[in-house]
């Protein structure tokens, strides 16, 4: 391990948010920063500095560590990711900041709970509200992309007006998850349970032709 890297896991358990900014923005100009990963330091248990914090429940460090190139999909050899931890501590505004920063909520351990069920198991009420939430999200905008991926396929079937039709789908979902104010997880559910009714009778199409 490097200096560098000491100092920003010091800097990390102590809360000094100033003094890392201060240290991850001279390391981005120092010549071992093209060496070597200034957040790779981990402790005696394998946890490195981002998953130190959101043990800690630091959000802003957290936000200031992914921004300088900490991956904030990255887990423990037993699968535990910076959100597992953060929900299984309650510590929903870290929870928060990791979804807006891309983090999985459908991440897996070793035993395929997901951050939702650490959660659960700890009566972190809040964060499961919050992990539902951007699950049921997560699953309408993934099933969006499934769809726009499906029209654009060449070797798909669609006359004109089907993948209009579908495309039109697609831009009426994207824009609701874009404007929508205060949407809990059901809401999702309904707009996804919706498009699929919507589509189902193009897609039992393409489906009956690959039978």
């Amino acid at each position: 391990m490097t200096l560098t890297q000491r100092e920003v896991f010091t800097r990390v358990l102590s809360g000094d948010l100033e003094g890392l900014k201060e240290q991850l923005d001279c390391d981005a100009v120092a010549e071992e920063s093209q060496q070597t990963d200034p957040c790779g330091m981990t402790d005696e248990v394998g946890r490195n500095a981002l998953l130190t914090a959101c043990i800690l429940g630091r959000s802003a460090i957290a936000r200031e560590l992914v921004g300088h190139g900490a991956p904030v999909h990255a887990q423990t050899v037993r699968g535990y990711s910076s959100l597992h931890l953060a929900a299984c501590w309650g510590h929903l505004e870290t929870v928060r900041a990791l979804l807006e920063l891309g983090a999985d909520p459908l991440a897996q351990t070793f035993t395929g709970q997901r951050p939702v069920d650490l959660a659960r198991t700890y009566c972190r009420t809040d964060c499961v509200d919050c992990l539902l939430l951007a699950e049921a999200k997560q699953d309408l905008t993934s099933y969006v992309d499934f769809v726009r991926d499906l029209v654009s396929d060449p070797e798909k079937s669609l006359t004109k007006e089907e993948k209009n039709f579908c495309m039109r789908a697609c831009s009426s979902k994207t824009d609701w998850i874009q404007s929508v104010g205060g949407p809990t997880a059901p809401d999702f559910t309904t707009q996804r349970r919706d498009m699929e009714d919507t589509l189902r009778p193009v897609l039992d199409r393409l489906s009956a032709q690959c039978e």
